[in-house]
């Protein structure tokens, strides 16, 4: 039986933020619909790991008392927030999906959750990460597997699966993620959402317990674009360049990175508003999957060595299997995967030299059931990993913005809609993201 859509489905940032400040509702108000949605829907899905209903009535009181005041912190101002478990939240439990960590309350806010306390969001509770977001399918966490609300049976994706499936069964309008190989992009495609990954270091990640520094980032997932945006613009170090052009996208085909489902594609270069196509040079697909492997397995294997010889049976089984060959890597590889990163940064910036933005589909499959390892397409097997992170991880090598939205359905399941920019050109991705939402219209 479908779940009953909660009370943000359908709901925007903006359109919540305009009935605060005209009276229609209240903070306090819209804190209680999410609770209330969360009791209701989360047994379904476990999209979350903790709730605070005291701690998110009281800042939604605050929120609203600051508004008759005259205080107005911005497009984020009462709007109920979800947190992934692996970011800080002061007197909140930070499991990070791991029996290694149960019952560990940090004293401090993560600096992203500072930014937005700062911009008057209420934070309603943490949500279910894969154990230490080592994962792109959502589904190995201490807490059980957080589930599609288009399909329980399903995989929501990950690392940040809960988060995407708290918004997409709308308990709650926005939450926060990180990305290391995708873990924002493809849950966010899989449950029908919007997820943006800004580029590296825009947003901080000081209390966010680390996968790999090198690749982490943190993350908005969404309704739509725009309140991702709105969003970003809070939490964001530096503001992008401000004004307007014509965009130029060029299509790339995702077949160089990792052929998928054919129906996929089709749904998505439908409606990616691409003018033109770029391609990889001979070689450069291969070289981004092997840096990125290398580079994030060294860095996660050194993230928890002490836990490997002390603790390793608190792990999860998949997880810890995945740490071990990890750790096997020598250490040559990493500095040559080091050494090559930054050749590959200037062979993927020359995809943008007459385009502002690159798009491709964000996942090549639609959601795979929960636990399945290994799949088949047109008698081709492949493994379900390498699948969600193939078209995402390679711009996390690149460290550039990129930010997915929904693109239609295969088979009554979400796919989603890629789209790549440099730094600094994020304007030009939100907007190519609208001129998609004009032509599915």
């Amino acid at each position: 039986m479908p779940l009953s859509p909660g009370p943000f489905t359908g709901r925007t940032v903006s359109g919540l933020a305009q009935d605060l400040r005209e009276g229609r509702t209240s903070a306090a108000e819209l804190a209680k619909q999410a609770l209330d949605a969360v009791a209701e829907l989360d047994p379904h899905l476990n999209a979350f790991v903790t709730v605070d209903p005291e701690g998110a009535l009281a800042a939604a009181r605050r929120a609203d008392e600051e508004l008759a005041g005259g205080t107005d912190r911005g497009p984020l101002h009462g709007i109920p927030v979800g947190v992934k478990d692996l970011i800080d939240v002061a007197s909140l439990p930070a499991s990070m999906g791991s029996r290694h960590f149960a019952g560990h309350v940090p004293a401090a806010d993560a600096e992203c959750v500072t930014r937005l306390r700062s911009a008057g969001a209420v934070v309603v509770g943490k949500t279910t990460t894969h154990e230490f977001a080592y994962g792109p399918t959502g589904d190995r966490s201490a807490g059980g597997p957080s589930r599609n609300p288009h399909d329980p049976a399903r995989m929501s994706g990950g690392s940040s699966g809960g988060s995407a499936a708290a918004v997409a069964a709308g308990m709650v309008p926005l939450a926060l993620g990180t990305d290391t190989g995708g873990s924002v992009r493809i849950p966010a495609a899989l449950c029908g959402i919007a997820g943006f990954k800004p580029a590296f270091g825009a947003i901080p990640t000081g209390g966010v317990f680390p996968l790999s520094r090198s690749f982490d980032h943190v993350g908005v997932l969404a309704a739509d674009e725009r309140d991702c945006l709105a969003a970003y613009e809070c939490l964001a170090s530096t503001r992008p360049f401000e004004g307007e052009r014509q965009v130029r996208v060029a299509w790339l085909d995702p077949a160089e990175l990792f052929a998928g489902d054919p129906r996929v594609v089709d749904a998505v270069r439908g409606v990616s508003g691409a003018q033109d196509e770029v391609r990889l040079p001979s070689g450069v697909a291969e070289a981004l999957h092997e840096t990125y492997t290398v580079i994030q397995s060294c860095e996660a294997a050194a993230v928890h060595a002490s836990r490997m010889v002390h603790a390793p049976e608190l792990f999860d089984p998949e997880v810890r299997e995945r740490l071990r060959v990890a750790g096997e890597l020598p250490g040559w590889r990493y500095v040559q995967a080091v050494e090559r990163r930054v050749e590959l940064g200037s062979v993927v910036a020359a995809l943008f030299a007459r385009h502002d933005v690159v798009a491709l589909p964000t996942v090549p499959i639609t959601a795979p059931p929960l636990q399945q390892r290994e799949s088949e397409l047109d008698g081709r097997a492949f493994l379900v990993r390498a699948a969600l992170l193939g078209l995402t991880s390679p711009w996390n090598v690149a460290g550039l913005p990129a930010l997915t939205v929904p693109a239609g359905t295969v088979d009554g399941l979400p796919v989603g809609l890629q789209l790549v920019c440099r730094p600094g050109q994020e304007p030009l991705l939100f907007e190519a993201a609208a001129l998609r939402a004009t032509s599915a219209a």
